[in-house]
């Protein structure tokens, strides 16, 4: 009968009891739902995303001529490519308000795109969130995707902090991690203080081996 033989192995193996069979259920269940609703699905590029990733006059493939020569030991933001690359920061970097320590890791991620100073990705378990709330405010990066806003509580109208729950597949390396506009904080590369790139929209920060021109500037719009 299919009823006795439903569950019949071959000879020597164990028939399943009643635990096994609820276990094999349980995780039939949770696969499905996992792949129906709970898993977070990667987003698909619609196409005025790609539109925009094809309007850059510079890609970091030959500096422009009013670019800054950089000499020895000086690094130039128009070697930087586009898309932008993503590495590891070989130093402690640390982001504090006044004086209130609000991340520290030595796990930084820079992301070094055409005529831009990096931004810099701290990763989330080295970030006090006591001291941060998340806001309701989204904007779209042509590369990275949809971003999500932070900011300090005592202070919960201006943002100081940006970060990609669910980036573009490119840029999963920088899930949650958080990225902080430096115009309002202080923060370090080592020891060294950097400097907020001069705009409204970007948020580079400035070490003294870079060179210029920054993107930011009136006119740089297409940079």
């Amino acid at each position: 009968m299919l009823s006795n033989s439903l569950f019949s192995f071959t000879k020597g193996v164990r028939r399943p009891d009643a635990s096994h069979i609820s276990f094999l259920l349980l995780f039939i269940c949770l696969t499905f739902s996992c792949q129906n609703s709970f898993c977070l699905k990667k987003p698909t590029i619609p196409n005025w995303i790609l539109e925009a990733r094809n309007k850059w006059t510079y890609r970091g493939q030959k500096r422009p001529p009013f670019a800054i020569e950089p000499k020895a030991g000086q690094v130039s933001v128009w070697d930087f490519p586009r898309p932008p690359s993503v590495t590891l920061v070989d130093a402690v970097v640390r982001v504090f308000f006044e004086d209130t320590l609000l991340a520290k890791t030595d796990g930084c991620l820079a992301v070094k795109e055409t005529a831009n100073p990096p931004t810099y990705y701290i990763p989330p378990h080295d970030v006090d969130f006591d001291q941060l709330v998340e806001i309701d405010t989204t904007s779209w990066c042509e590369w990275k995707g949809k971003a999500g806003y932070w900011a300090l509580k005592q202070s919960p109208k201006s943002p100081i902090a940006w970060d990609y729950p669910n980036p573009f597949d490119e840029y999963e390396q920088l899930t949650k991690y958080l990225a902080f506009y430096p115009h309002r904080l202080r923060c370090f590369i080592g020891d060294e203080q950097i400097t907020p790139q001069d705009s409204t929209i970007y948020a580079g920060w400035i070490t003294k081996d870079l060179v210029g021109p920054f993107k930011g500037q009136p006119g740089s719009e297409n940079w």
